[in-house]
């Protein structure tokens, strides 16, 4: 759900805004003048946004894409055992 709301009401309620963006995973678009100059969303989503605009982690996960497809991966409780073990040597 995204909601609009002024920058003047949205100072007043932040405290709530937050509460709604942070549990309810809503948007909030802040208005000035009655345009939209900026937006609020819940950290965990703005960092996966951030690191799809990164050339770097794009390459990884394109990359990666390509292992698996060439059969490339190994079962997840294999990877979580060798990590377990690494523990214990160190």
């Amino acid at each position: 759900m995204v909601t609009n709301i002024p920058i003047t009401k949205a100072r007043i309620n932040l405290g709530s805004i937050i509460r709604k963006v942070r549990l309810d995973k809503e948007y909030v678009v802040l208005e000035k003048d009655g345009y939209p100059v900026a937006g609020i969303m819940d950290i965990d989503e703005f960092e996966d946004y951030l690191e799809l605009h990164n050339a770097r982690i794009q390459k990884e996960v394109i990359n990666s894409a390509g292992e698996y497809k060439k059969g490339n991966f190994r079962p997840a409780r294999e990877l979580l055992r060798d990590i377990k073990s690494r523990k214990k040597h160190v």
